[in-house]
Formats: C-alpha cells, sequence, structure tokens
C-alpha cells in the first residue's frame, strides 16, 4: 500500500489515504496524492474518472484517456482514480462535468483552490 509523504492530511484532516495504484496515480508516483514545490500543477484532488470528464479534459487539451507508453502512462478509462490538478477539477466543476472526488484521498492543499463545500457535494459516497 502507498504511503503518503511527510505525513500528510485531507479535506477533512485526517491521514492522507491512498488515492489508486493501478493505474498509479499521484506527482510522485506513490499512489497518493501528495503535492510539494515541485508540483506547479497542484495534483491534489483524487477523483474517479467519468466518460464526460475524459472527454472535457480532452477537449482542454489534456487527453487523458489515449495511452502514452512513451511517458509510462497507460491511458485513463470511467473508473479509474486519478490525482487530478486542482485547477482542472475546478475547470469541470464550473462545466458540470466534475468528477467524483474520494475526500480522504484529496490532498488538504486542494482547499486553496477549491471550497471543502464544492468537493463534498461531488464526493463519492
Amino acid at each position: 500500500m502507498a504511503v503518503s509523504r511527510d505525513n500528510a492530511l485531507n479535506v477533512l484532516g485526517g491521514p492522507l489515504a491512498p488515492c489508486g495504484t493501478v493505474p498509479r496515480t499521484g506527482f510522485y508516483r506513490n499512489g497518493c496524492c501528495d503535492t510539494g514545490h515541485d508540483d506547479v500543477g497542484m495534483h491534489t484532488v483524487c477523483a474517479v474518472m467519468t466518460d464526460a470528464f475524459l472527454a472535457f479534459s480532452r477537449r482542454a487539451g489534456n487527453d487523458l484517456s489515449t495511452p502514452r507508453p512513451d511517458l509510462g502512462f497507460p491511458g485513463l478509462a470511467a473508473g479509474d482514480r486519478w490525482c487530478l490538478c486542482v485547477g482542472r477539477w475546478r475547470e469541470a466543476f464550473a462545466a458540470g462535468v466534475a468528477p467524483p472526488v474520494v475526500l480522504a484521498a484529496t490532498h488538504e492543499e486542494a482547499l486553496a483552490v477549491v471550497p471543502l463545500e464544492d468537493l463534498e457535494r461531488h464526493a463519492l459516497a
């Protein structure tokens, strides 16, 4: 099981839970939505991919569906968990296609960009 770096906290104030290991996600590819100074995109939101979000992301210039073997990226499908850039999640929220969020695996730094209430409205049941 992946372990978050530096005892990071989630948006609920508890320990940051793993987001996903198949495919392995996170800026540091440790399965957690950790962030740090080198993560300029703030990959902090643990989201469950949907077809609507993947289509939105592709139209916005970030094709997450197409495999990129040269980068070790398998491509994502609906149902996969992935650490999204908080800014992209916010854009998807504004467009009405925000994917569900795993609150326990979403880094507290996401709250600098998105209110907890918005994340809770899209929390995975």
